[in-house]
């Protein structure tokens, strides 16, 4: 199998960051692309439903925040782009994978959830279930 383009769902925690790392230590061995997606989970935040601007702003730019930060993480010479959606990570995250052609996902098992592990731990069991190509989770 040829590893070409690597999805890597960030969202800023240490499971994402260790995940970031292996993925740019195979993206070298490969001479594959990191495309990293943050994605600013509305479900989370829409407890009140009318989400303001203001809130959909600063998520937004947290979201920016974490894939600069991710960004500048990549060594010079790995082809490298930052892509931000909004919605439910599991699905978004998959059909993101599935419209971009993507050859391998690698995340990390846990990341910042409402009740700490619950969330994301969810939603790597999810994506591993689900999904149409490899996926490597990170502990």
């Amino acid at each position: 199998m040829e590893v070409k383009n690597i999805l890597v769902p960030v969202d800023g925690s240490e499971g994402s960051d260790r995940a970031v790392t292996q993925a740019i230590s195979l993206a070298e061995a490969c001479g594959a692309k990191l495309n990293f997606l943050y994605v600013a989970n509305i479900n989370q935040l829409a407890i009140n439903a009318c989400l303001s601007d203001a809130i959909l702003d600063a998520v937004t730019k947290a979201g920016n925040v974490i894939l600069d930060r991710v960004m500048d993480m990549v060594p010079t010479g790995v082809e490298k782009e930052a892509f931000s959606e909004t919605g439910s990570p599991a699905v978004v995250i998959l059909d993101f994978a599935t419209d971009k052609d993507m050859d391998m996902i690698v995340m990390g098992s846990r990341g910042l959830g409402v009740v700490k592990g619950v969330l994301l731990g969810s939603v790597s069991q999810y994506i591993v279930e689900q999904s149409k190509c490899p996926v490597l989770v990170v502990k």
